[in-house]
C-alpha cells in the first residue's frame, strides 16, 4: 500500500519508515524544508516539503496514497499557545477531514492519561477515559475524540497509537534518551536525577503502527505501547557498572509506579509483545556507549 507518513525525518518517523518498507508498503514522507533526509531517502518513494497546517502540502501528500501515519509535531509552536493550536490542532483537524476514506492513523500519546480513576486498580486499559494533565496530552485526546467522530459519521477507519516515553538511537544519535546521561556519568559528575517513567522501544513503536495498515481489527481502535518501568537512577547505575565510574547516584524515587498499562489488546491485534523489559534498556545503553556517547 501507499502509505503517507508526515514527521518521517524524526525519531519516530524514520523508525516507521524503515518498517513500513520492511513489510512491503511504499512510502510518500512528509518533510520540512530544513530536515534532514539522507536516513531514509533510499526507502522513499516520493518526498513532499512543507508542514501539515499547510493545505496544498496536505493534498499534495494524499495523493495517490491509501494510509495516513500522521506522525508530525511543531514543537517550537508549543510557546505560543495559539500557534500551537493552529498548526498542531487545527491543521491535525483539517488533515483527518481531507484524509476521506483513507485509514488515518495517529501518533498520539500515552499523556492523554494524568488523572487515573482508583478503580482500574492500578492498570490503565484502553477503556479508560483521557484526562490529560497539559497542553501537549490535551492536544493528543482532542484528536482522537474528532477521530472517533470520524469513524461513527462516515465509517472513516482510525487507530491511535499512545506510547509512553520512547527510547531507540535517534537519527542524530545524541539527542537518545540517556546520551546525556553517558556524558554526566563518564565525567565523574553526581546523579541526582530523581523520578523515572516508562519505557517502549522505538522499533516497538513503529512495528505496532504499520501492523495496523489494511487490519480490520485496528480499527476503530486505541493501543497503549508501554513495556517496563524504570527509574532514572536505574539508567545511571547500568551507565556507571558499564564505564567503571564510581559516582554518587540519588536511589531514593520509588521502584515502581502507581499505574501500569494493560497492553493485551496490541499484542492480540498487532501482533507485537512489548516485552523487551529494561533488558532492553540495557541493550540500548551499550548500543549508545558503542557509538561514542
Amino acid at each position: 500500500m501507499q502509505i503517507a507518513i508526515t514527521g518521517s525525518s524524526g525519531f519516530i518517523g524514520a523508525a516507521l519508515v524503515r518498517r513500513a518498507v520492511e513489510q512491503g508498503h511504499e512510502v510518500v514522507a512528509l518533510v520540512r524544508e530544513t530536515s534532514r533526509r539522507d536516513h531514509i531517502e533510499g526507502l522513499v518513494s516520493r518526498f513532499v516539503v512543507g508542514t501539515h497546517d499547510e493545505p496544498h502540502t496536505r493534498a499534495a501528500l494524499l495523493e495517490g496514497t491509501d494510509v495516513v501515519v500522521h506522525n508530525s509535531f511543531d514543537w517550537p509552536a508549543m510557546k505560543d499557545f495559539s500557534r500551537h493550536v493552529q498548526g498542531n490542532l487545527v491543521g491535525s483537524l483539517d488533515f483527518l477531514k481531507e484524509s476521506g476514506d483513507r485509514h488515518f492513523i495517529y501518533m498520539s500519546s500515552i499523556a492523554v492519561h494524568h488523572f487515573m480513576h482508583d478503580r482500574w486498580e492500578g492498570v490503565i486499559d484502553e477503556s479508560h477515559p483521557g484526562r490529560p494533565g497539559n497542553d501537549y496530552g490535551a492536544l493528543k485526546a482532542a484528536i482522537e475524540a474528532h477521530m472517533w467522530s470520524a469513524n461513527a459519521s462516515t465509517g472513516q477507519a482510525v487507530t491511535a497509537i499512545r506510547p509512553c516515553g520512547v527510547y531507540g538511537i535517534d537519527p542524530r544519535s545524541n539527542r537518545s534518551i540517556g546520551w546525556p546521561f553517558i556524558e554526566r556519568i563518564r565525567r565523574g559528575e553526581a546523579f541526582e536525577r530523581k523520578g523515572g517513567g516508562k519505557f517502549v522501544h522505538v522499533d516497538d513503536v513503529a512495528a505496532a503502527t504499520i501492523a495496523a495498515v489494511d487490519n480490520p481489527a485496528a480499527s476503530p481502535a486505541v493501543y497503549n505501547l508501554v513495556d517496563c518501568y524504570a527509574r532514572w537512577c536505574d539508567w545511571a547505575h547500568v551507565i556507571a557498572d558499564r564505564l567503571g565510574v564510581e559516582l554518587d547516584i540519588d536511589d531514593s524515587s520509588p521502584t515502581a509506579p502507581k499505574n501500569m498499562f494493560e497492553t493485551s489488546a496490541t499484542v492480540r491485534d498487532l501482533g507485537v509483545s512489548l516485552d523487551r523489559g529494561f533488558d532492553g534498556i540495557n541493550r540500548h545503553i551499550d548500543e549508545m556507549i558503542a557509538l561514542g556517547a
